[in-house]
Protein backbone atom coordinates (compact mmCIF):
# COMPACT_ATOMS: atom_id res chain seq x y z
CA UNK A 1 0.00 0.00 0.00
CA UNK A 2 1.34 3.12 -0.69
CA UNK A 3 1.45 6.00 1.51
CA UNK A 4 2.29 9.67 0.67
CA UNK A 5 3.36 10.67 3.78
CA UNK A 6 6.82 10.42 5.36
CA UNK A 7 5.63 10.07 9.34
CA UNK A 8 6.35 6.39 10.14
CA UNK A 9 3.69 5.67 12.78
CA UNK A 10 0.78 3.84 13.70
CA UNK A 11 -2.44 5.43 12.52
CA UNK A 12 -5.83 4.60 11.62
CA UNK A 13 -5.18 6.25 8.51
CA UNK A 14 -1.84 4.72 7.66
CA UNK A 15 -2.90 1.12 7.82
CA UNK A 16 0.07 -0.28 5.26
CA UNK A 17 2.79 1.57 7.51
CA UNK A 18 0.93 0.56 10.44
CA UNK A 19 1.85 -3.35 9.50
CA UNK A 20 5.41 -2.78 8.90
CA UNK A 21 5.45 -1.04 12.06
CA UNK A 22 3.99 -4.63 13.83
CA UNK A 23 6.10 -6.92 11.27
CA UNK A 24 9.38 -5.33 12.59
CA UNK A 25 8.34 -4.89 15.87
CA UNK A 26 7.79 -8.82 15.98
CA UNK A 27 10.60 -9.87 13.92
CA UNK A 28 12.72 -8.12 16.40
CA UNK A 29 11.08 -9.12 19.39
CA UNK A 30 10.29 -5.13 20.18
CA UNK A 31 7.45 -3.21 20.89
CA UNK A 32 5.99 -1.23 18.04
CA UNK A 33 6.13 1.83 20.12
CA UNK A 34 10.35 0.82 20.52
CA UNK A 35 10.07 1.16 16.35
CA UNK A 36 8.42 4.09 15.78
CA UNK A 37 11.11 5.78 18.36
CA UNK A 38 14.02 3.99 16.43
CA UNK A 39 12.25 5.17 13.25
CA UNK A 40 12.29 8.76 13.81
CA UNK A 41 15.65 9.33 12.48
CA UNK A 42 14.55 7.17 9.06
CA UNK A 43 15.14 9.28 5.51
CA UNK A 44 10.95 7.81 5.00
CA UNK A 45 9.19 4.79 4.54
CA UNK A 46 12.14 2.96 2.59
CA UNK A 47 14.38 2.82 5.63
CA UNK A 48 11.07 1.55 7.13
CA UNK A 49 10.25 -1.23 4.04
CA UNK A 50 14.66 -2.15 4.01
CA UNK A 51 14.45 -2.78 8.31
CA UNK A 52 11.20 -5.21 8.09
CA UNK A 53 12.77 -6.84 5.62
CA UNK A 54 16.01 -7.28 7.02
CA UNK A 55 14.69 -8.25 10.21
CA UNK A 56 12.34 -10.90 8.51
CA UNK A 57 15.05 -12.30 6.83
CA UNK A 58 17.29 -12.61 10.24
CA UNK A 59 14.19 -14.38 11.90
CA UNK A 60 13.51 -16.89 8.98
CA UNK A 61 16.79 -18.18 8.87
CA UNK A 62 17.13 -20.70 11.30
CA UNK A 63 13.68 -22.14 9.63
CA UNK A 64 15.75 -21.87 6.52
CA UNK A 65 18.63 -23.52 7.56
CA UNK A 66 16.69 -26.51 9.08
CA UNK A 67 14.37 -26.62 5.68
CA UNK A 68 17.93 -27.31 3.92
CA UNK A 69 19.38 -29.72 6.16
CA UNK A 70 15.65 -31.61 5.63
CA UNK A 71 15.80 -31.23 1.53
CA UNK A 72 19.02 -32.43 2.04
CA UNK A 73 18.09 -36.22 3.47
CA UNK A 74 15.40 -37.08 1.96
CA UNK A 75 14.69 -40.47 3.74
CA UNK A 76 14.80 -38.71 7.18
CA UNK A 77 12.46 -35.93 5.40
CA UNK A 78 9.48 -38.59 4.96
CA UNK A 79 10.29 -40.40 8.40
CA UNK A 80 9.54 -37.10 9.91
CA UNK A 81 6.23 -36.90 7.76
CA UNK A 82 5.34 -40.16 8.49
CA UNK A 83 5.32 -39.43 12.34
CA UNK A 84 3.83 -36.31 11.99
CA UNK A 85 1.08 -38.10 10.10
CA UNK A 86 0.77 -41.16 12.52
CA UNK A 87 0.34 -38.66 15.45
CA UNK A 88 -2.40 -36.68 13.31
CA UNK A 89 -4.19 -39.66 12.82
CA UNK A 90 -4.30 -40.32 16.51
CA UNK A 91 -5.45 -37.11 17.44
CA UNK A 92 -7.99 -37.18 14.85
CA UNK A 93 -9.49 -41.11 15.57
CA UNK A 94 -10.32 -39.58 19.15
CA UNK A 95 -12.00 -36.70 17.91
CA UNK A 96 -13.80 -38.29 14.94
CA UNK A 97 -14.96 -41.18 17.92
CA UNK A 98 -15.97 -38.01 20.30
CA UNK A 99 -18.63 -36.56 17.33
CA UNK A 100 -19.78 -39.77 16.41
CA UNK A 101 -20.49 -40.50 19.96
CA UNK A 102 -22.25 -37.00 20.40
CA UNK A 103 -24.51 -37.44 17.08
CA UNK A 104 -24.97 -41.15 17.92
CA UNK A 105 -23.61 -42.09 14.73
CA UNK A 106 -20.74 -44.63 13.59
CA UNK A 107 -19.87 -47.93 15.12
CA UNK A 108 -19.88 -47.86 19.19
CA UNK A 109 -16.57 -47.23 20.92
CA UNK A 110 -14.85 -50.17 22.29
Amino acid sequence: MTDSGSDIVRADDKPGVTNLIEILAIARAMTPAAVEEEMRSARGYGDLKAATAQAVVEMLAPLQERYADLRGDERRLEEILAEGAEKARAMARETLADVREAMGVGPPRS
